[in-house]
């Protein structure tokens, strides 16, 4: 058996090609963090926010607890993954704290059976610019600890 022996460059570069790929282009991985649910103040009332104070959203298109928002919407509107039921901070009330199963198997938080997201143009804490938005064929909203949609018309 003949042994090939590739010069240390190409395997240099080879290496940093690899590691250069963009996190998209990365394998997608179970979340090994178990989200915390917990319930904020602001302009609308209280509402649901993640263990560091963003807040999180239903997507009406969404039925039976499953999500369908995939693909360009996922990124926009980022699922709330998590790698266990996700836990009660002070506020949420933890019989409405669950998971849904999304395409693939990663598990997404979910509160009164609604699918939790993140949006993309909330940049701190306590921001609600989704709020309302119709986007990817349905309405987005925030939600109150009672598990409903928050309505600010």
């Amino acid at each position: 058996m003949r042994k090939l022996a590739l010069p240390v460059a190409v395997l240099s570069i080879s290496v940093m090609a690899v590691g250069a790929l963009p996190a998209s282009a990365q394998p997608a991985h179970a979340s090994t963090t178990r989200a915390k649910l917990q319930v904020r103040s602001g302009k609308l009332g209280r509402y649901i926010v993640d263990g560091k104070g963003f807040t999180l959203y239903l997507f009406e298109k969404d039925k039976g607890g499953k999500s369908s928002c995939y693909g360009t919407c996922a990124k926009v509107w980022a699922p709330l993954m998590t790698s266990a039921k996700p836990s009660a901070g002070a506020g949420a009330v933890a019989s409405k704290i669950g998971t849904t199963r999304r395409k693939g198997g990663r598990l997404q938080a979910t509160y009164g059976g609604h699918p939790l997201y993140h949006y993309d143009d909330d940049h701190k804490p306590g921001q609600t610019v989704g709020e309302g938005l119709k986007e990817f064929g349905a309405e987005w909203y925030v939600l109150a600890p009672s598990g409903k949609k928050i309505d600010k018309d």
